[in-house]
């Protein structure tokens, strides 16, 4: 989703913004280069993993324990036993 959505503002934005400030040809790179990136995960060619790591203070493990702890408002520390 995240390419989509560069991929649409690079051609919404061609020739006010980006053709300023690079050549056709970059700009020709970096749209084929984003669109064929969509493509590839789209069909499940490449992927993302995300690895969440950080230092323990006192007892305390600040790192969220599964994705859904990321998101709740406010993080609060968690006390290791």
């Amino acid at each position: 989703m995240t390419l989509r959505h560069w991929v649409r503002r690079l051609e919404d934005h061609r020739e006010e913004e980006v053709l300023r400030h690079v050549p056709e040809t970059t700009y020709r790179i970096w749209h084929l280069y984003m669109a064929a990136c969509d493509l590839s995960f789209e069909e499940g060619g490449i992927g993302v993993y995300q690895i969440l790591g950080g230092k323990r203070a006192k007892g305390l493990n600040l790192v969220p324990l599964r994705r859904r702890d990321v998101y709740r408002q406010p993080l609060k520390p968690r006390v290791d036993e």
